[in-house]
């Protein structure tokens, strides 16, 4: 509540996977007026050394990106759908068309990629939306809004 009575531009919410109370988070960030819920951020990973036996990272602990994280940002805002009226946007893995439309069906109403932009480059973008228009034209949906939530159905 207290960012969004101080700001005049939309409030996003990135919600951590680590945690046990996911969606009693989103529903408190909803209730505070939150415009959207962006699920998920990166999950706490370590990586140890064995040269060295001690953690490679000099805080100990990093975040796991990637498609390493897919599914459980998948199962994220599959199951905030269920509890939340606020826009969902899924971030975590994406990396193809495929990995878009698993979160658009689980519930997202849109979605951001990040890390494939790092070894794909910006041409991701491209490849992403044209196979998402040729699979919507395959299977008959008519827009990402028709897709949205359809795992659920």
């Amino acid at each position: 509540e207290a960012v969004k009575s101080a700001v005049s531009i939309p409030v996003w919410v990135k919600l951590t996977p680590n945690t046990h109370i996911l969606q009693q988070i989103a529903l408190a960030a909803q209730d505070g007026g939150a415009d959207a819920i962006v699920a998920i951020n990166t999950l706490k990973a370590i990586v140890i050394s064995p040269e060295f036996a001690k953690p490679f990272l000099s805080n100990k602990f990093g975040g796991l990106s990637g498609p390493a994280v897919k599914p459980v940002g998948v199962r994220a805002i599959y199951d905030l759908k269920s509890v939340v009226s606020i826009p969902l946007v899924g971030v975590g893995g994406i990396t193809d068309w495929r990995d878009a439309a698993e979160y658009i069906m689980a519930g997202a109403d849109a979605f951001q990629i990040g890390s494939a932009v790092l070894t794909d480059g910006p041409e991701v973008f491209g490849k992403v939306n044209d196979g998402l228009e040729k699979f919507m034209k395959e299977y008959g949906y008519g827009s990402i809004k028709s897709m949205v939530g359809a795992a659920h159905e």
